[in-house]
């Protein structure tokens, strides 16, 4: 199975939803695209809705926590949304919700982050 990546820029925040698999052949093409999305629109928000993503290896987990220190690098603040319960436990056993913030859906993240009025 592939990836597929939904890229959306919303107010000061760039809303990434993956779909399919999140991997080593994948990781690269993921980690430029959202790097590409944050320096287009100068956002200070990451929101990473991962509604339909079935598997994630420790190369995802490699682009999501780069993600995570660029945008906190610039101030900014990155929320994780979405997360099925096979992805929510490689998070739980990586460390990761010790730094990343865990919303139900994109619309509480978006809620969170104050972007929404």
């Amino acid at each position: 199975m592939s990836l597929q990546i939904e890229i959306e820029h919303f107010r000061s925040a760039v809303i990434v939803r993956l779909r399919g698999e999140l991997d080593h052949h994948t990781a690269e093409t993921v980690k430029t695209k959202m790097e590409d999305a944050m320096m287009k629109a100068n956002s200070r928000y990451i929101i990473l809705s991962l509604k339909e993503l079935d598997f994630m290896d420790s190369s995802g987990l490699g682009v999501i926590l780069g993600r995570y220190k660029q945008i906190s690098g610039k101030g900014g603040r990155m929320v994780v949304c979405d997360v099925n319960p096979a992805i929510h436990r490689l998070f739980e056993m990586s460390g990761l919700f010790k730094i990343l913030t865990l919303e139900d859906n994109e619309e509480t993240a978006l809620s969170r982050l104050g972007v929404v009025s």
